[in-house]
């Protein structure tokens, strides 16, 4: 696959997992997290603010294809 079309399809990849995950999360927040204190918010907020850097890492990572030695 030549990375001009790789590079395309992983940033509209990016696109979607960022979307789906931003709606995703707070979804989860506004029905789990109602009656918990500030720093519960805080922590949730923190980590799901982090985690979704791993999937978008490996998308990235195919992007670039083989590594040259």
């Amino acid at each position: 696959m030549p990375l001009r079309l790789k590079k395309f399809i992983g940033t509209i990849l990016i696109i979607v997992l960022v979307s789906v995950y931003a709606v995703l999360a707070t979804t989860i927040a506004t029905l789990t997290l109602s009656t918990a204190p500030w720093y519960v918010h805080l922590l949730y907020f923190l980590l799901t603010g982090v985690i979704w850097i791993l999937p978008a890492m490996l998308i990235i990572r195919w992007m670039a294809g083989p590594r040259k030695v």
